[in-house]
């Protein structure tokens, strides 16, 4: 598997980690998340997102079939107990280098199997002068997988959306940081709650928060 990131030398049960990614450019991911669908399970029209998983098969990207999200309400109380359909990733966006990059450095940093599936979630979180955005609006929460990446794309005209990992929802946070585009957050999710502060504009206009999150296992049926 190609080595994106040099630097990182994790085990399997690894904590979590955070690294610039110098090697992948955002250049080409900004029309695509200018074109998501919205989020019809979460109320306010503030969250963008498509879905689609893959394994990795040597040096090469294999997308798997559509299904559809699934978790339970112990980890997603807003969503949770019900099956959860996005569309496709745009086959326009998967065909780039980069994306491959990015997937690579989640699964070759995670040490993740060969033949494991990876979902790959790309979301837009908006707010504006009258509506903020909450790009955690289940809380400080698990996923229910095994591997968390976020890999950060893009800050528009945003304040807050910072980042916290906890070891007990009633601790105080062990990380918190601001993601910004190039940085990569490796979380093991069996160890970690996580959560993302609101976003609200810097100036009297529309904002937003790009992001890519990279579960394995994908969570998809």
């Amino acid at each position: 598997m190609q080595k994106i990131l040099e630097s990182i030398n994790l085990d399997y049960a690894f904590m979590f980690t955070y690294k610039k990614v110098n090697s992948i450019s955002m250049e080409g991911f900004e029309e695509f998340f200018a074109d998501l669908p919205v989020d019809l399970y979460i109320k306010g029209n503030y969250r963008y997102r498509r879905l689609s998983r893959f394994i990795i098969s040597g040096e090469e990207l294999v997308k798997q079939p559509h299904g559809y999200l699934f978790q339970s309400k112990n980890y997603n109380p807003l969503a949770g107990d019900i099956k959860r359909e996005f569309a496709e990733i745009d086959d326009r966006l998967i065909a780039l280098d980069n994306f491959k990059k990015m997937i690579l450095a989640f699964c070759d940093s995670c040490k993740i199997h060969p033949e494991a599936e990876i979902g790959v979630h790309q979301i837009r979180t908006i707010c504006s002068p009258n509506n903020s955005g909450n790009p955690a609006p289940e809380g400080i929460h698990r996923d229910g997988t095994d591997f968390i990446g976020i890999f950060a794309v893009n800050r528009h005209n945003i304040q807050g959306g910072a980042t916290h990992l906890y070891t007990a929802k009633k601790e105080k946070p062990v990380f918190s940081k601001i993601l910004n585009p190039g940085d990569l957050l490796l979380v093991n999710d069996h160890e970690f709650f996580h959560f993302t502060t609101p976003i609200k504009p810097v100036i009297e206009e529309m904002g937003y928060r790009d992001v890519f999150v990279l579960t394995s296992p994908s969570l998809i049926h």
